[in-house]
């Protein structure tokens, strides 16, 4: 369930760094250079994400066994929602962020410095981005246990999101989002109580 929503919410927004990738190999091979095909790069994106979903899976069975009888709207559950939103809004604050977001906008230097024509290299290379990836985005994951694992119309936007901010420059839209977050937090806090 977890690896669905990441692939949903974070495919999108590795786009840029695939197309790239396609414009680099192309330029090999009208240079008859040997290419790798971006399915393994992507393949190796995907792997970080997968071993993020376990992680979220063994965190979700967690909070629900926590909670009374595993409901949704236990104030356990409602605590935990808004401890996510907060710890997902403060990092939206945080220079690791802003790192992990620089890497994941300008995939083309990495791309290309790292280039070859080995599959592992390549598999690995995209290992590489989808760990900057999900140092960029793991804490916004955290928005589904606030808002209920496998809400569609959640992991859309949260995808939208994660494609405008790795698109523009600067820190707005990631403090936009952080204050949201920590406002929501706050509220549900007060609801839960």
């Amino acid at each position: 369930m977890w690896f669905l929503m990441a692939v949903a919410a974070m495919l999108p927004s590795a786009a840029p760094m695939i197309r790239t990738y396609c414009e680099i190999a192309d330029t090999a091979r009208i240079k008859r250079e040997p290419v790798v095909h971006p399915l393994v790069l992507v393949a190796g994106y995907l792997s970080a994400w997968l071993a993020a979903s376990a992680a979220f899976a063994v965190l979700t069975l967690a909070i629900y066994r926590f909670a009374a009888a595993g409901q949704m709207l236990d104030p356990v559950v409602g605590l935990a929602g808004a401890a996510a939103l907060a710890i997902a809004g403060l990092y939206q604050f945080s220079g690791l962020k802003q790192a992990c977001l620089k890497k994941c906008r300008n995939p083309f230097s990495i791309l290309f410095a790292n280039w070859s024509a080995q599959p592992w290299r390549i598999f690995r290379l995209g290992l590489l981005q989808g760990v900057w990836c999900l140092g960029c985005c793991w804490a916004l994951m955290l928005v589904m246990f606030a808002v209920g694992a496998m809400n569609i119309f959640w992991m859309a936007l949260i995808g939208l999101f994660t494609l405008i901010e790795k698109q523009t420059t600067g820190r707005v839209a990631s403090q936009t989002a952080g204050a949201i977050l920590l406002v929501w937090a706050a509220a549900l806090l007060l609801v839960s109580a």
